[in-house]
């Protein structure tokens, strides 16, 4: 099999992760009761992987620092701008339209841009070597299992149903695939694009988190689950760091 034939089974296998939340659903009926669960590992994921992945790398590959924070601002206020646009047009709503969170739609750009990133990874390091491609494969299907679940959370957690959560999330998880062939096509062409896009991601993951995930989590108040949310924060967390090992 060819370094093609490589790369699109890898972003393949990593579009399938999108799944896991059904498996989560699986394992328990309640939605509601676990979606609190899923949006506090969902937070941290974002954080875990916005500091200790896509800026580290971005620390590492762009030599201009402040061209970072810049592009970190950037990704925060697009992602600022776009919560803008969704709330005044939900606001516009009429009242007999069914409304979904804004977050919802910021959870699948977010993710959308950070799935064609790791596509265009995954085919830039099988054209290094069949080696190369394999591990980094191995290590975005372990990053992309927390991710993914939080993401699923956050998702129903929105206002979607659990049938649109999912169609939602494999379309998100598809542009792994646009991302590998437009690598493999186009090769170093396209390398700059994805350098910068990773801060630009890093501060929509910030936003996202910060912004949107605390702020809901904050409305729960009982003893019990607020330690649930802190545990799972600090586990979303650990596991990303963890992965830095595996890399």
């Amino acid at each position: 099999m060819n370094v093609w034939g490589y790369s699109i089974v890898s972003v393949i296998v990593v579009s399938a992760i999108s799944l896991v939340g059904v498996l989560a659903l699986l394992w328990h009926k309640d939605t509601k009761k676990i979606t609190f669960l899923l949006v506090s590992f969902a937070v941290g994921g974002l954080f875990g992987d916005a500091f200790i992945h896509l800026l580290p790398e971005s620390f590492e590959e762009i030599e201009n620092k402040l061209a970072i924070g810049l592009w970190v601002l950037l990704g925060m206020m697009i992602f600022f701008a776009l919560e803008k646009f969704l709330r005044w047009r939900h606001c516009h709503l009429s009242e007999n339209e069914q409304h979904v969170h804004p977050v919802v739609t910021m959870n699948l750009v977010g993710d959308a841009v950070h799935n064609f990133i790791d596509g265009m990874v995954i085919g830039a390091t099988y054209m290094v070597s069949i080696p190369l491609g394999l591990t980094t494969t191995l290590a975005i299907v372990l990053h992309e299992i927390p991710q993914e679940m939080g993401d699923f959370g956050v998702l129903v957690h929105g206002g979607l149903s659990v049938k649109k959560a999912i169609t939602f999330n494999i379309f998100s998880a598809l542009c792994a695939v646009i991302g590998v062939i437009l690598s493999l096509a186009v090769g170093p062409h396209l390398q700059s694009y994805s350098v910068s896009l990773v801060p630009v991601t890093a501060g929509g993951f910030i936003y996202i988190a910060g912004s949107d995930l605390i702020p809901e989590l904050q409305h729960d108040v009982k003893l019990g689950r607020s330690l649930w949310q802190f545990a799972l924060i600090i586990f979303g967390i650990g596991l990303m760091a963890l992965l830095v090992f595996m890399e």
